[in-house]
């Protein structure tokens, strides 16, 4: 596994919910990752979140969202979290800082996919700069597997599979490893940009 690039030490925040767990394993695969590429890294849960925990977010060089995909879109738990960042869209508090997200849910599609164009509209609105996934699709041909990296085939951001029956163990170890390419990508994006502002 390579080291941290070269360049100013960035800090990454990852803001999720997790109603099963399963979000959760994705959400320290990110956190892996992005202190893997050299970033200082804080999770929070947004269904808990506290005051010291936004000024987190409001520091940080980028912000990761998570939560599972339910019924089509992010969590009720999630969906609260954002509509209390609008005193910070007034703000523009986070503009111009990098975001990405992940999520997962119990169907291979679930269409987790408007999850991922909903936290990238968040994004957008905040004036903030998404990160893509950066992976070609795995397990798209007779020589591909389930092991593969992106076995799911998404682009905008990770996302996961996980048996609803079951907790956290579900998680395989290929969304796993995707989230926490995710990770690694995001510190990276992040370090680069707080290298133009120096």
């Amino acid at each position: 596994m390579a080291g941290p690039s070269a360049g100013p030490s960035p800090t990454v925040a990852i803001a999720y919910h997790s109603g099963n767990g399963h979000t959760a394993v994705l959400a320290q695969a990110v956190r892996e990752g992005a202190a893997d590429a050299g970033a200082a890294v804080t999770a929070i849960q947004v269904d808990t979140i506290t005051e010291r925990q936004w000024q987190q977010l409001d520091g940080a060089d980028a912000i990761v969202f998570g939560a599972p995909t339910y019924m089509g879109t992010a969590s009720a738990a999630f969906h609260t979290f954002a509509q209390a960042t609008s005193g910070r869209w007034a703000e523009r508090a986070w503009a111009d800082k990098p975001a990405a997200g992940f999520t997962v849910s119990g169907s291979k599609s679930g269409d987790k996919l408007h999850t991922l164009q909903y936290f990238g509209v968040l994004a957008a609105q905040h004036g903030m700069h998404w990160v893509n996934l950066g992976l070609l699709p795995g397990w798209n041909s007779s020589a591909g597997s389930e092991h593969d990296l992106n076995r799911l085939g998404f682009y905008l951001g990770a996302a996961g599979q996980a048996d609803v029956d079951l907790g956290p163990e579900a998680v395989t170890k290929a969304d796993v490893e995707t989230a926490r390419h995710l990770g690694r990508r995001v510190a990276e994006t992040a370090r680069r940009f707080a290298a133009a502002r120096v």
